[in-house]
């Protein structure tokens, strides 16, 4: 390794001790799921939190809030018992496109994952590669839309096939198969390997990336991610998703 990249290699991990820390969750959405302590509660609040996970992170952080207290903060529960009238409830809901009629379609969908795939878990696990789960996420959206849908509900779950960074999906996968030994990530996944995780890359992680010359692709997509992963693959081949919160406390929080 030359010394340029084990200085970098320092620096980054010295970044990721500083925001892979519980105080981290005070202003993420990931404080969301830290709620529950059941794993299917974990798993369908962190989803549904992860998939509305752009934009202002005070909002989204309100309105998943508010979208699991139409839950009644029970989630497994409502998406195995829920009746059409509990759906009616829930279309006043809306963050900015994902509406009342995008959530009614996922708590199907996700009743349909519970009870005939074996859970969220289970349709990752399955489709998973040794070095990836950029394939498995492609399967996940096959599944998750096999039932009679509106057109308009597809956009918000992400097709890396279709040349998609799928940042809000790499970002759910980081949270369930992370490990928890800083109380930040959950590691509820057992069957899924932190080394095949893919960096949630967004304009945040990208910018700060192409500065440190980690990225040369200009657009955040399908290609640029895999070229990120390469090189924090490098830097740590057991968990390079680590670096996600190097990459995104810099630009976040420092403006790097």
């Amino acid at each position: 390794m030359k010394l340029r990249d084990s200085e970098l290699k320092d620096f980054l991990d010295e970044k990721v001790e500083q925001y892979n820390h519980p105080r981290f969750l005070e202003n993420d959405p990931l404080q969301v799921p830290h709620l529950f302590s059941k794993k299917e509660d974990i798993e369908i609040s962190g989803f549904l939190t992860a998939t509305i996970a752009w934009g202002n992170r005070k909002s989204i952080i309100n309105n998943a809030r508010k979208l699991l207290g139409l839950l009644d903060h029970a989630p497994y529960d409502f998406v195995l018992n829920h009746t059409p009238d509990d759906l009616e409830k829930l279309a006043p809901f809306v963050h900015r496109t994902f509406n009342g009629l995008d959530l009614q379609y996922f708590l199907v969908s996700l009743k349909n994952i519970y009870e005939n795939h074996g859970g969220l878990e289970a349709v990752f696990s399955k489709n998973q590669e040794s070095d990836s789960l950029q394939p498995a996420i492609s399967k996940f959206k096959e599944v998750f839309f096999e039932l009679p849908h509106l057109p308009r509900t597809t956009k918000h779950i992400s097709d890396p096939n279709k040349g998609s960074a799928a940042k809000r999906i790499n970002m759910f996968l980081r949270w369930m198969v992370r490990d928890n030994n800083t109380g930040v990530d959950f590691g509820i996944w057992k069957s899924l390997n932190p080394a095949q995780l893919s960096c949630p890359l967004d304009v945040h992680s990208g910018n700060v990336a192409r500065k440190l010359k980690l990225l040369k692709r200009k657009q955040n997509d399908a290609k640029a991610l895999l070229e990120l992963d390469k090189k924090l693959r490098k830097l740590d081949s057991t968990d390079p998703v680590k670096y996600d919160f190097a990459l995104f406390g810099l630009g976040v929080f420092e403006k790097f």
